[in-house]
């Protein structure tokens, strides 16, 4: 046997090996179903966004804890954070994966402003970064009256380029995702204006502020406390936009516990789409809820779900970053997402 025929037969082992892998988990195979596919579960008549020839799909795995999704389409991809191994990944839609940005500061939550330009949540630098066209990066922001920011977690864009964005502090908590270090500033919900580098602080009070999103108007903030992770509270809350201000705080939607939500998107027709994991394991997956605040539909995952986009050049297919994994599925919806 020649030296041509023993890397072809090593390559072969190897494109086996990462197939098996890639159908594989810690916890199992993902289960075979037929359609419809019954992990898409509607419990009230006004979940009309399941397809029914369309199934949950494993994109990609063989990470550490995979956060932060967001779409591309002009680009036709989707980035997200694995934060434990410092990194951004990327998957095309040929299904190629591979890293878009080695040592990320150990980036958490990732979107995009109305110029296209990718707004990152850095946990190790405790900011709040923009990419611009050519690469470089950007600081927004790392500090607000004088003393750096807990740990940066989730951001969304106004259409009047405000970065909106949390402050929990998980990046700080310890060196699994970040470095431990010391909070000097309360956790808080921030609202920055890029063109005078101004922040203001627009919530406090919530335990963990986490994931948030705006409904399809821009009239209510919707912000998840994931404070059950330090004995607090598990909720998702709804807040009055009027201009650079939040008014009007209500529990949008709660019974997370034991467990807890933590990443959140709206679609077109208003619903609130979260995550959900960390108790019982035939609640991880995703929820989707009415914008009255009914439970009305859910996707079950075989893992702790953490966030969620829309995407797809339709907007019309949801990408769920849970644990090891990113799971996506499409729904007879479309995201609010601009771009």
């Amino acid at each position: 046997m020649n030296r041509r025929d023993v890397l072809a037969g090593a390559a072969a082992l190897t494109a086996t090996t990462v197939a098996a892998r890639a159908d594989r988990l810690p916890l199992g195979d993902l289960p075979g179903t037929r359609y419809p596919d019954p992990r898409v579960e509607a419990l009230d008549k006004r979940f009309r966004y399941k397809v029914g020839n369309a199934a949950i799909e494993r994109i990609a795995t063989g990470f550490r804890w995979a956060e932060g999704p967001v779409y591309f389409r002009d680009g036709g991809y989707l980035l997200w954070s694995d934060i434990p191994n410092n990194r951004i990944m990327r998957w095309l839609e040929n299904g190629h994966v591979s890293v878009y940005r080695a040592n990320s500061n150990y980036s958490n939550g990732n979107t995009r402003d109305r110029q296209g330009r990718l707004i990152t949540c850095e946990h190790d630098t405790r900011r709040v970064t923009r990419t611009e066209p050519d690469g470089k990066i950007t600081v927004l922001i790392d500090k607000f009256d004088g003393k750096p920011l807990n740990a940066p977690n989730d951001a969304v864009v106004a259409s009047d380029n405000a970065v909106w964005f949390t402050d929990p502090g998980y990046g700080i908590d310890g060196f699994y995702e970040g470095h431990k270090d010391k909070a000097e500033l309360p956790t808080r919900v921030y609202r920055l204006d890029p063109s005078t580098g101004q922040a203001k602080v627009v919530a406090e009070g919530i335990d963990r502020p986490n994931g948030l999103a705006f409904s399809p108007d821009e009239k209510i903030l919707y912000v998840v406390d994931s404070g059950a992770t330090h004995g607090g509270r598990a909720n998702i809350r709804a807040f009055t936009v009027e201009g650079d201000k939040l008014t009007g705080d209500r529990v949008f939607a709660e019974g997370f516990s034991p467990g807890f939500t933590d990443g959140v998107r709206t679609d077109v027709d208003g619903n609130v789409w979260c995550s959900m994991g960390w108790a019982d394991p035939k609640e991880d997956g995703v929820r989707c809820y009415t914008p009255s605040g009914d439970l009305i539909g859910k996707i079950h995952l075989p893992e702790t779900c953490a966030n969620l986009c829309f995407g797809g050049p339709k907007k019309n297919r949801l990408f769920m970053t849970a644990s090891t994994s990113v799971y996506a599925v499409y729904v007879e919806t479309q995201g609010a997402m601009v771009p």
